[in-house]
């Protein structure tokens, strides 16, 4: 089993990075790969609603120019998928954004490829606003069929500089939670 994740945040080694990181580790115990794709930072491009995709049926978006296209063949060999985008202005960064409308488009105009896979929200913040992004991300899980693991919280954290989530005790619970719920999911699916 393999789970993806994608981290939105234009600090690399930001507190979405930690976050993953935490779930991550909690996966591993259970014997599931990983593999982390830094997408913040990154020039993609937003959806253009050309509608190749759905012509083309390739699984590709035709923007060919970034690497959307790359994740969308990690997301499909995965298993599970994880998206983390810290909280800008009680939302996504664009690179976040522009990911989930282009994958969300592709998969659905696709048969709805990403169905049945396990999807979690990571999502790093300040102070406030990252329901908002949480629920973004689960928008795209949801309307493509996806399975999302409950946990016991929201799955964020709060910390600015960089590291500071790890002082979260709840939102680090909060991720030992969501990676045990997601491993015991991965693994009902396998069966």
């Amino acid at each position: 089993m393999k789970v993806v994740a994608f981290n939105g945040s234009p600090r690399p080694k930001g507190n979405t990075y930690e976050m993953i990181q935490r779930v991550f580790g909690k996966l591993a115990e259970h014997g599931i790969d990983t593999e982390l794709v830094q997408l913040g930072g990154n020039l993609v491009r937003g959806c253009t609603a050309c509608g190749m995709c759905k012509e083309n049926k390739n699984m590709r978006c035709s923007i060919d120019s970034d690497m959307i296209n790359d994740c969308l063949e990690k997301m499909y060999a995965a298993d599970g998928v994880i998206i983390g985008s810290p909280t800008y202005f009680a939302s996504l960064t664009s690179e976040t954004k522009a990911l989930l409308d282009r994958a969300g488009y592709v998969s659905r105009a696709n048969g709805t490829v990403l169905k049945y896979k396990v999807g979690a929200a990571v999502t790093a913040v300040r102070r406030a606003g990252a329901l908002n992004v949480f629920n973004a991300i689960n928008q795209m899980y949801l309307i493509n069929e996806m399975f999302i693991p409950g946990t016991i919280y929201w799955n964020l954290g709060i910390g600015q500089a960089p590291g500071d989530v790890k002082g979260d005790d709840e939102g680090m619970a909060t991720m030992d939670t969501l990676a045990e719920n997601m491993a015991y999911l991965l693994k009902k699916l396998q069966q």
